[in-house]
């Protein structure tokens, strides 16, 4: 089981970037994803959850309108489209996998390495 973020790095508050998580090793279709992400000194916090078949999606409120989570199952991926980024959305973004739609870190089976993203004020 392998989930590999990519689309990290440095950009201006007010820009835009692109995560993508690609999934193996498992039925990529069966599985929620989300995007959890972890400043320093902070606790693991959720951003944005897709279920599994019908792409249901759900953001914290801290993104909403903001962010645009998605899937494309055959390419067993998922993307975070991120706007309008402020200072406080540096973190480390992580992209993990669970059986069901969940915004709880101990439901996701299955986490990625994480991938850094800085925005600079």
């Amino acid at each position: 089981v392998q989930l590999v973020e990519s689309g990290g790095g440095l950009v201006q508050a007010g820009g835009s970037q692109r995560l993508s998580c690609a999934a193996s090793g498992f039925t990529f279709e069966d599985y929620a994803i989300g995007w959890f992400r972890q400043a320093p000194g902070k606790e693991r916090e959720g951003v944005s959850w897709i279920s599994s078949k019908d792409g249901s999606a759900e953001y914290a409120d801290s993104v909403k309108g903001r962010f645009t989570i998605s899937r494309d199952n055959a390419k067993n991926t998922v993307y975070l489209q991120m706007n309008s980024l402020k200072p406080e959305d540096t973190a480390v973004y992580y992209c993990a996998a669970a059986p069901r739609l969940s915004r709880y870190l101990v439901d996701y089976n299955y986490w990625g390495q994480g991938t850094q993203v800085t925005v600079s004020s």
